[in-house]
């Protein structure tokens, strides 16, 4: 119980600091896909939050948009949001992610491992890595066939980079590496952690790019409507109402929002992929016309 506190503590520790910091770009010139996808009047861009095993509410939105024909020019994912965002961008096809979405296992991707602790977190990160690596046709961003931003954290400064060139595996695990539970990835002389303690949901790394809409997807947990009664409860209340705070002030900046109902679910409970998935399409459902008028 005190580990697993402390962990929590250092954690909210880091949001808390992280949390003003202004986004910035790297300092390569933003990734032209090499196999454009089919021109349209209209060009609309997705920020995918961060929320773990959540995420798989994200595809139930990204199936609807391509039933729809909405017309995905670009993407940003922070943590679980860049995989998902990866494993679509590929190719720009659901049925692809969700072929992996369905047979990937917490072991594809989690590669315990108690001595790690010791390396910054209980998970290596290394398996995620392979797993993208082995599943990806392209494994540079600027290949990639619907543009791809990855937001992670500099560990040191707190600064929002967004990735548009380079290894999508590496940049992948930066965002997904949740401080004191996944390893810090380190690029050069920097060291990243999940893009989620900076940006929960990376609107503001699509501002700019030319797009006629904007929408965001929010897989955060809701606040508990309770009151806490232990020290644990409220250190956990706390970084609710701190993260949801933080999102809404990137969320200002979206034309329309898609929150899914996805319950109080753990970031490595794969169990309930399938209605998380149906939470994701309903949601999106309710935002059609919404998005169908912003567009006309």
């Amino acid at each position: 119980m005190k580990k697993g506190l402390s962990l929590f503590c250092f954690t909210f520790v880091l949001t808390l600091f992280f949390s003003c910091q202004k986004p910035v770009k790297e300092t390569l010139p933003p990734a032209v896909s090499a196999h454009p996808s089919e021109v349209t009047e209209k060009k609309v861009g997705v920020a995918l939050g961060g929320g773990g095993a959540r995420g798989f509410a994200e595809i139930g939105v990204l199936r609807v948009f391509e039933q729809e024909k909405i017309p995905i020019c670009c993407v940003s994912g922070t943590s679980v949001g860049s995989l998902i965002g990866a494993l679509y961008c590929d190719e720009g096809k659901v049925t692809t992610l969700e072929y992996h979405a369905m047979a990937i296992e917490k072991d594809d991707i989690f590669d315990y491992n108690i001595f790690s602790v010791f390396s910054g977190g209980l998970i290596k990160g290394e398996k995620l890595g392979t797993f993208l690596s082995n599943n990806l046709r392209h494994s540079l961003l600027e290949d990639m066939k619907v543009p791809l931003v990855v937001v992670a954290t500099d560990l040191r400064t707190g600064e929002k980079i967004g990735f548009e060139k380079g290894s999508v595996a590496t940049a992948v695990r930066s965002s997904c590496a949740i401080p004191g539970i996944f390893q810090p990835v380190k690029i050069g002389e920097r060291v990243y952690v999940d893009g989620g303690v900076s940006d929960p949901i990376p609107v503001d790394f699509l501002k700019g790019k030319d797009l006629d809409a904007i929408i965001a997807v929010s897989i955060s947990p809701e606040i508990p409507t309770f009151p806490p009664e232990n020290t644990a409860e409220i250190i956990r209340h706390t970084a609710s109402i701190m993260f949801s705070n933080i999102s809404d002030c990137n969320l200002k900046e979206a034309d329309v929002l898609i929150k899914p109902k996805c319950g109080d679910v753990r970031f490595n409970d794969f169990s309930k992929r399938k209605e998380l998935i149906l939470a994701g399409e309903e949601a999106a459902r309710e935002k059609l016309n919404e998005i169908r008028l912003l567009l006309e």
